[in-house]
């Protein structure tokens, strides 16, 4: 379990960047696996939930996921639309009594908490959300509830900039956005650069006046405590398992 040093500091919520381990999950999901959407025996997933729930003193029912696509939508949480189905990378919401939660596994979970209006939020961001602004569609969505605020972030273990090689044609496509990216790759081969996604999400946050801080883990070489998309990959696993991050307000 990993806690931003900045959001421990604040009585009005509770926050946690739970790893992989402890949980009920065996094999490839050993430990706290929380991905629905993963091969995983759905029976353990849903004991790691109610796990995650408790830890959260809050009903298995009022822990709130999302349907995750690496899109850019984000979602405002309300008391009459928590039992939906939540197809977002972002949540946002004031209600009490509710954890909003976010999967991964080498993304970028963010937590956020606008202090002054008692807003909390979480985000999905890889690079495909990043890339496309669940960062701004989230910050945007939380000043439109009201414009004066005071927004903080903490940026969860994420794969790390010296392991998240990408290909060029993946390099050009930032460029193109923007020449300005070029600053968020490094060189790895003739074929290969590497991408450092927690410094493009963070300046995204930063563009937007939030105060941000990191819990800087990399997800990709940190086995033992959490689960990377990447590295099962690499290893030619056919599954893998997701961490969960979650918020909520007291």
């Amino acid at each position: 379990m990993f806690y931003s040093k900045k959001l421990k500091k604040f009585k009005g919520i509770k926050h946690c960047f739970f790893s992989r381990k402890g949980g009920f999950s065996k094999g490839l999901y050993r430990g706290l696996n929380c991905g629905r959407g993963s091969k995983d025996n759905k029976i353990n997933i849903l004991k790691n939930l109610a796990y995650v729930s408790q830890k959260f003193f809050v009903n298995k029912d009022k822990l709130i996921l999302m349907n995750q696509s690496h899109s850019n939508k984000v979602i405002e949480i309300k008391k009459n639309n928590y039992k939906k189905k939540i197809n977002s990378d972002a949540m946002i919401t004031k209600v009490r009594g509710l954890a909003i939660g976010v999967v991964s596994a080498d993304c970028v979970p963010v937590i956020i908490y606008d202090l002054k209006n008692e807003i909390v939020g979480c985000i999905h961001a890889g690079w495909k959300g990043a890339f496309l602004g669940i960062i701004k569609n989230t910050i945007n969505k939380i000043k439109k509830l009201n414009s004066n605020n005071k927004i903080f972030a903490s940026i969860g273990p994420c794969i790390g900039g010296k392991s998240y090689e990408v290909d060029i044609t993946f390099y050009k496509r930032f460029l193109k956005q923007s020449k300005k990216n070029k600053k968020y790759f490094s060189y790895k081969n003739k074929t290969k650069k590497l991408f450092n996604l927690r410094k493009f999400v963070a300046d995204k946050l930063t563009e937007l006046k939030v105060k941000v801080d990191h819990v800087n883990h990399d997800t990709f070489r940190e086995k033992s405590n959490f689960f990377s998309y990447r590295r099962s990959c690499k290893l030619m696993q056919n599954d893998y398992g997701r961490c969960i991050s979650v918020v909520r307000l007291i």
